[in-house]
Parts: structure tokens; sequence; C-alpha cells
């Protein structure tokens, strides 16, 4: 977990209110805030369980990783499409946020900026917005900006620097790749796709798994993402091994070669088939100057997928021969806390200046 020092400068006065940065994502839920001099992360799986109290009767609920360990087979991961798609799934997530904030004290006298998805869905969008509006802080402000805008402040500097430049920010989260241009903080030309992201190579995953085990392995996604997160690596992948339990007694120990490598070469080919020659096309129809001008910034990628160890280098590698042009690529220290993070010292600046 990512913990940053604030700068003399930067320390307000006790009686402001506190800035606070939120990313309520799919799979994890980052909150950002400062206690003490110390700008703290708390992170938690987007999930919730209940269960009735052997006692008084009650349904009571337990959320992160508490309820995925406990009660996984009726855990809830409410935002699995990026967004609560109905009223149930937007209930679920205002009383997993509420037990979230209220668990690392989170002021009601409080300025907070949420990083969101870029995604064309109303309602998603309208149910996201009353998950915060009930969420009981942010009684100050409460404000959003796009999550690859927030994900590319830590990357680009101090302060709020990426708000003053021009470039390209890739999103490569759990459920989609998005992809914007930025003017100063302004939306040019965004682009997203479901079809090429975090959940489908935890597919490509499993499938790879029963195929290289000749069929007798089947494993869940769950699982598949813990084979990504702990051994996905484009600069020293290793063959691991790991042993499940057969039907009727007994186990079986498999090794994994090339399962997840496969997926992961699969994704970064795909991303940059879409960034070249999707996204960028678009950018250059619109705007052929500013085109122009973030192919010779760096380029931002945040998200989960960044965090692979070698796919920032990969990708540049790629993207670079697909464009035949020398592109810089880059990403913030933990892309997958990046956007809290970053949402966060926007919210720190209207703290600053008074500006709520």
């Amino acid at each position: 977990m990512l913990d940053e020092e604030m700068d003399e400068e930067e320390e307000l006065d006790e009686e402001s209110p506190t800035p606070v940065g939120v990313k309520l994502g799919s799979t994890r839920t980052v909150l950002v805030q400062p206690q003490g001099n110390v700008v703290r992360t708390h992170e938690t799986l987007t999930c919730l369980a209940t269960y009735q109290d052997v006692l008084t009767g009650k349904r009571r609920a337990v959320y992160g990783e508490e309820a995925a360990n406990e009660y996984p087979e009726r855990v809830q991961f409410m935002l699995r499409s990026g967004l609560p798609e109905d009223d149930e799934r937007a209930e679920t997530a205002a009383t997993f946020f509420n037990k979230f904030a209220r668990a690392n004290n989170v002021p009601e006298d409080s300025v907070v900026v949420y990083a969101i998805p870029t995604i064309d869905n109303e309602r998603g969008l309208s149910n996201l917005a009353e998950v915060i509006e009930q969420s009981g802080i942010g009684s100050q402000l409460i404000r959003s900006y796009p999550e690859s805008l927030c994900g590319s402040v830590p990357a680009l500097g101090g302060g709020l620097n990426a708000i003053e430049r021009i470039f390209i920010a890739i999103n490569m989260g759990s459920t989609n790749l998005e992809a914007c241009a930025y003017r100063r903080g302004e939306q040019l030309s965004g682009f997203s796709t479901g079809s090429v992201t975090g959940n489908e190579v935890d597919r490509w995953i499993a499938n790879n798994v029963e195929e290289e085990t000749q069929g007798r392995v089947n494993i869940d996604q769950t699982t598949a993402r813990e084979y990504k997160e702990e051994h996905g690596d484009f600069n020293n992948f290793q063959p691991f091994t790991d042993i499940i339990q057969q039907p009727g007694g007994g186990t079986h120990e498999f090794t994994i070669e090339r399962s997840v490598v496969d997926a992961l070469d699969r994704y970064v080919d795909e991303a940059v088939n879409e960034i070249a020659n999707e996204f960028l096309p678009q950018l250059a129809n619109r705007y052929i100057k500013i085109y122009k001008q973030t192919l010779e910034e760096p380029i931002v990628l945040t998200g989960g997928m960044a965090c692979i160890p070698g796919l920032v280098q990969e990708f540049e590698d790629r993207l670079s021969k697909e464009l035949q042009h020398e592109v810089e690529v880059t990403a913030p220290e933990e892309p997958v806390t990046a956007a809290a993070r970053g949402a966060q010292r926007i919210a720190q600046r209207f703290v600053e200046d008074d500006v709520y």
C-alpha cells in the first residue's frame, strides 16, 4: 500500500474539510485521505455478503476480503460491469461503500473527488451518482473526473501537472479498455471497448489451463485472476505448479508453462490493435494537430493490467512497431491505486483554493 508524505505547503488547516479521493472499481475500491501529515491509501475488494445474526435474527453485512473469504458461495461483486446496472446492485453498492467509508473514518465534512469510468451507460452512471450522493461523505463538495485522467496525475509529476498538459491516457481496467486525449483536462475523442479487458484475460487463462492440461484441470475466473496477478510477468515469467482436489479423493499436481503468458501476450496485441487502428485514427481525423503532439508526449497507462511487470515496455515496443513511429509509454507507481490518489490531489487543490 502506498502512503505519501505531505509536503509542508500541502498541509491543510485543521478547520478545512478533508480532501478525499475515491475509485469504486469493479474488483477493488480505493479510498485516499490525509491522516496527520500522511496521505493514506485504503484498498478493499468491491464486494458484499449478508448473513443472519444467530442471536438477534437480523440481517448483517460484511464487505471486502472478509466477505470473499467467509462467504465465497454468495458474495456479490456488484460492479462487475464497471457500474451498478440496476437498483438492486446500486443498493448493494451503497451499503458496501457506506461500510467501507465508516470503517476508515472518512468525515462527513469532506471534499470528495471520484474517479469514474468513461462509459456510455447513462443508467449505470446515474446509479453510481446515487451511490456517491448517499454515501454520507462529501458534504462540502462532490466532484467526478474520468478515471484515466485521475490515474495520470501521479504519473506526470507532482501536484496537478497532468491537468496542464496535452497527452493520451489509456485505462487498462477489468471491464473496459479506455483511451482519451486530454488537453488541459478537457477530454478529446474518447474511446472505450469491452472486448479487450482484464476480465477477458482471466477467461483466456482459464481456457488455456484446460487446454494445456489436456482437460484434466478446470479453474474458475477467480483462480485465473490470481494466477495473472501472482505470476504474470513479461520480464521474468517462471513456470509454476498448483494442486487441485480430484473428485472421489486424491490430488492432482500440475505445472503451468504457457497459459498465463499466452493470455497476456494476446492482451497486449489486441490492446495495441485497438489503440493503433481504432482510437488513434479517430483522434487524427478530428484533431490532427493534437494527434501529432500527443505522439511526442508520454502515453500514460493506468488501471490494473498496467501492474503486470514488463507490460508497459511491451506495449511501448509493439505500439511503436505498429505505428512505425517511436512512442514513449509510462505508468504511475501502483496503477491500481493511482486513480484514487490522483482524485485526492484534485480534492486537495479544491480545499487549498477554498473552492467548495
